[in-house]
Parts: C-alpha cells; sequence; structure tokens
C-alpha cells in the first residue's frame, strides 16, 4: 500500500512517514503544493494525506484538480483548521475524511484503514442508501424523491453518516467531525441532533436508516425489518 503525504510541515510529515512505514506503508512526502499535485496526479497511490494550507497550492485546490480530472484517490484531510465550514468543504470537494491537528497516531492509522478497505468512491458528488440520496455539490437531500430540508449542521451530520454507513461512529467522533473539536461530547447535543435529523429522515417514512447502538453511537444502514 502507497500513501502520498502532502505536509509542509517537515517534523509532522516525518513523523507521519516514520509511523506509517513502521505499519507496512509505502510513503512518499512532498513539502508542497505543487510537488503534492505532481505527486498525485503521476503516480498511483492507494491514499493521499492532506494538509489544507499548503505554500503554493493549497490543499483545496490539489483536492478540486484531482476530481476535476476523475482521479478518485481516497483523500483525508489532515490540518489544523478545524471549523464546521472547513469539515463541510473538504467532505463538499470529495474527501474521504477530515481530521484535525493536533491528533492520535493511532486514530488516524484506525482511520486509513477503514478508507483503503472502502477503496476510491465512485462517486464522490453523491452519497445514496436505499431511497436517500445526499447531493454534495448542490447541498440538496431527498428520500423517496420528496426534497428534505436540513440545516447545516444537519447535512453535515448526514453526511458524515452516508459517508460511513454501515460503520457505527462514537457520540465523541460525531462531536468532533460536526462541531469544534473541543466540543464536550459528555453533553446530549448529539443525541438531540440525531433526533432531530432522524424527525426529517426516518420518522415520514416505513423504512428508518439511522440506528443506534447502545453505548456505542449510531449507524446509518439498510436494514431488514
Amino acid at each position: 500500500m502507497r500513501i502520498l503525504i502532502v505536509e509542509d510541515e517537515q517534523k509532522t510529515a516525518a513523523y507521519l512517514k516514520k509511523g506509517l512505514t513502521e505499519n507496512g506503508f509505502v510513503v512518499d512526502v512532498a513539502n508542497s503544493g505543487d510537488d503534492g499535485l505532481h505527486y498525485a496526479l503521476t503516480m498511483q497511490y492507494d491514499l493521499i494525506i492532506l494538509d489544507v494550507m499548503l505554500p503554493e497550492v493549497d490543499g483545496w485546490t490539489i483536492l478540486s484538480q484531482l476530481r476535476s480530472q476523475s482521479n478518485m484517490t481516497p483523500v483525508l484531510f489532515l490540518t489544523a483548521r478545524d471549523k464546521v465550514q472547513d469539515r463541510v468543504k473538504g467532505l463538499e470537494l470529495g474527501a474521504d475524511d477530515y481530521l484535525v491537528k493536533p491528533f492520535a497516531f493511532s486514530e488516524l492509522l484506525a482511520r486509513i484503514r477503514v478508507i483503503i478497505r472502502r477503496g476510491p468512491q465512485s462517486k464522490q458528488d453523491s452519497l445514496v442508501i436505499a431511497d436517500l440520496e445526499l447531493d454534495l455539490l448542490a447541498h440538496k437531500v431527498t428520500r423517496a424523491g420528496a426534497s428534505i430540508d436540513l440545516t447545516q449542521k444537519e447535512f453535515m451530520l448526514l453526511s458524515l453518516l452516508l459517508q460511513r454507513a454501515g460503520q457505527v461512529l462514537s457520540r465523541t467522533m460525531i462531536a468532533e467531525q460536526v462541531w469544534d473539536i473541543n466540543f464536550d461530547s459528555d453533553t446530549n447535543v448529539v443525541d438531540v441532533a440525531i433526533r432531530r435529523l432522524r424527525t426529517k429522515v426516518d420518522d415520514p417514512f416505513e423504512k428508518k436508516l439511522i440506528h443506534t447502538v447502545r453505548g456505542v453511537g449510531y449507524v446509518l444502514e439498510e436494514r431488514d425489518e
């Protein structure tokens, strides 16, 4: 498995390369946006770990150019930019995951393995399960052909659940991805948000897609009733 790291902070890049190499990956490093884009377009990778703030060409532009050229190599943003709108932008551009610095290497490694097992997404602009469809580019959600109006956080939450369909997500992970990284996951904000999302996405329909896994978190999947 070959991974490209696009990271201008050399200590961080060296730390990532050492850790990933020790876990059996072949790793290339680019310290600028120009070099990262060149490597990504000319070589085959199983995953690209991409910073946002880079010299010459930023991470947003790199991902946009890859997707515009139908390059669907999985991309994981690893960045200090921790605002909700940054995470939304990353997913809308076609990123497979978004992890905020500082980070635990064990979590990064777990996310990398999940992404690689899942493989490249053949259709990054639209996420579909059963009769539910989320259009990342148009920022629209429909179920059974009916339009569903969501707030920005509800859209981000549903995007996350669809990106990880079939995977149980803990409340902490949901909090980190949808709210600020320092969000206090001991509160019930995640549960309240899931409940509100269900009233729009599940309650009007016979088949339920958002399920609670007691003591763990939530999963979006199609189940036989």
